[in-house]
């Protein structure tokens, strides 16, 4: 036990700290997080305006790693204090930025969210052909699929991409909570009360678990509703090259902020007004005279109550007779818990962790849910030093092109290290594909497009001409075959070769098939990239209609 002359020495070494000089201090907040600074802020008012410093708080977002220096300090011109900056980096750009994924379309539902301007972007990366100019050197063909943009008090407003016909929209909605340690990023209908501004806590009835056409309907529903056309300037840029670019960025982004408070009506509003509707939400009222059709023509002589029923009737006319009208009555019920949690009903996203199994490194995903899945990016260390991701395409040697091919497809791949199956102690290293640019997709995503012995190096030569690269080492084992089809490709043996520039080529031995591919930095290659037209809103986010061909082979609209 603490004898009062302990605590009175604590008491006066706390009194020490506020003494200290702001710079001192600041050195020592380095070994804080921004919980232990809020923390400190609650034990005294010394101690509290000490902390509330620009200079603090400038530090806690280097803290945080998620961005460098230069941009904190870019971005704290769009934001009002670099505490609010902080709680946007900690909240949302730090455990959404990464890679993402679904297995459908295997060949074009690989998203990669990175820092925009004052905001996280989801980019979809393309399936395509690397030109004469290589990965690097060319320009890689991205679509936009989210954006959450940093409010000036450092709060959060979401928008989805997609297209209307040929016309681009933008589809607000609300950020339903991100998990710090979020593997799973959920596309749902939220259901929300008027007079709050956060969606619904203690919804009765989970939204996955609705059937997946109650699913698909309201969220098709919702979108058609909250969409606006994208204006003009929107869609000049959303990651920033010059100074220029910055200046119309911002304006960009005070538009999206009046689109997000006053829907269709932003043109003529600034965003001090007060509104006292929500514009990008949807009343349950309007949800089911929509459904309704014939049968809610006179839903004016009709109660709230009489409405929802009449709607819910014809949403669920369809139910399988099989099970008769239990199943009926169950899937009604359920409906009627969700709906019953609110007044309005509004488009969410929202991060989550939940428990998953993976195969090679690939999730088990579920083909029903519009969710998006994180795929671990591991970073090279000591003992893994070729982990991470990696880009390329088949052909030795590199940018090497021919008049009848002068594209060749592109690969991703991330690369990661397992224990060997067949022998105990012995390590894999596992080459996952997540993206294939062809047409008609050969090996699903997540197949191994090799496997190799990583502890047991190979004296074996490069089987074909040099082209001047010095190779250090080689790593033998087996990479992708046509197999049984094409969910269960078989595996041919080849080797995998490292030159001393960092190139990676693994090689069939039987058809001499070079595979060569280098580490990519996706960030910095979509930022000089070329920006396509998306997909329609709910089927941007995640496309799940089983496609094995190329969703976006045919001409679609371009920006640069």
């Amino acid at each position: 036990m603490k004898k009062i002359g302990d605590f009175q020495s604590e008491s006066s070494d706390a009194c020490l700290l506020p003494s200290l000089p702001e710079d001192v201090f600041a050195l020592i907040s380095r070994s804080l997080s921004p919980n232990d600074i809020c923390n400190l802020t609650l034990s005294c008012k010394s101690l509290f305006d000490l902390v509330e410093t620009e200079k603090i708080w400038l530090v806690q977002c280097e803290v945080v790693k998620a961005l460098p220096l230069s941009e904190l300090v870019q971005w704290r011109i769009g934001i009002s204090s670099y505490k609010s900056l902080c709680k946007f980096l900690v909240e949302v750009v730090k455990p959404l930025v990464g890679v993402w994924a679904h297995q459908n379309p295997e060949l074009g539902n690989v998203v990669y969210v990175m820092p925009g301007f004052l905001s996280v972007v989801g980019c979809r990366i393309i399936p395509q052909e690397v030109g004469p100019l290589g990965i690097e050197k060319g320009r890689i063909l991205w679509s936009p699929v989210f954006e959450i943009i940093c409010g000036f008090d450092g709060s959060n407003k979401f928008f989805l991409h997609g297209i209307d016909r040929e016309d681009s929209c933008l589809y607000p909605g609300f950020v339903n909570g991100i998990d710090k340690c979020c593997n799973v990023l959920q596309l749902e209908v939220a259901p929300r009360r008027r007079e709050e501004k956060k969606p619904e806590s203690s919804v009765r009835f989970p939204f996955c678990k609705l059937p997946f056409c109650d699913r698909r309907k309201l969220l098709y529903m919702v979108t058609g509703r909250v969409g606006l056309p994208e204006p003009e300037v929107s869609n000049v840029r959303l990651f920033p090259r010059s100074r220029d670019d910055k200046e119309t960025i911002l304006e960009r982004r005070t538009m999206l902020l009046k689109m997000h408070k006053f829907g269709g009506n932003w043109k003529h509003m600034n965003l001090e007004d007060e509104l006292c509707y929500n514009p990008i939400q949807v009343e349950i009222n309007e949800l089911w005279s929509n459904l309704g059709h014939g049968e809610l023509q006179s839903r004016e002589r009709k109660s709230l109550g009489q409405v929802f029923r009449s709607g819910i009737k014809h949403m669920l006319r369809r139910s399988s007779s099989k099970n008769g009208s239990t199943s009926s009555e169950i899937r009604r019920s359920n409906l009627k818990r969700f709906l019953s949690s609110g007044d309005v009903v509004g488009l969410s996203v929202k991060a989550t962790k939940i428990k998953l199994s993976s195969y090679r490194g690939w999730p088990n995903m579920d083909e029903t849910h519009f969710t998006l899945y994180k795929l671990p990016v591991k970073k090279p260390v000591e003992r893994q030093e070729y982990a991470g991701l990696w880009g390329g395409s088949i052909g030795w040697p590199p940018g090497k092109f021919s008049e009848d091919k002068p594209g060749k497809a592109m690969f991703l791949l991330m690369l990661g290290y397992e224990e060997s199956e067949d022998d105990v102690g012995e390590r894999v290293l596992i080459g996952t594909k997540i993206l294939e640019g062809t047409h008609y997709v050969m090996h699903p995503n997540g197949s191994a497009m090799f496997a190799v012995k990583i502890d047991s190096p190979s004296f074996e030569a490069f089987p074909l001409d040099a082209n001047g690269e010095d190779f250090e080492c080689c790593y033998t084992g087996e990479g992708i075959a046509k197999g049984y089809g094409f969910r269960y490709p078989g595996s041919k043996p080849g080797s995998l070769f490292v030159t001393s520039k960092g190139l990676l080529m693994f090689v069939w031995r039987e058809t001499r098939v070079v595979l060569t591919l280098q580490r990519l930095d996706l960030g910095e290659l979509l930022k000089r990239g070329v920006c396509v037209s998306p997909l329609p809103p709910c089927l941007n986010f995640t496309y799940l209609t089983k496609s094995h061909t190329n969703v976006f082979a045919s001409g679609r609209r371009t920006t640069s």
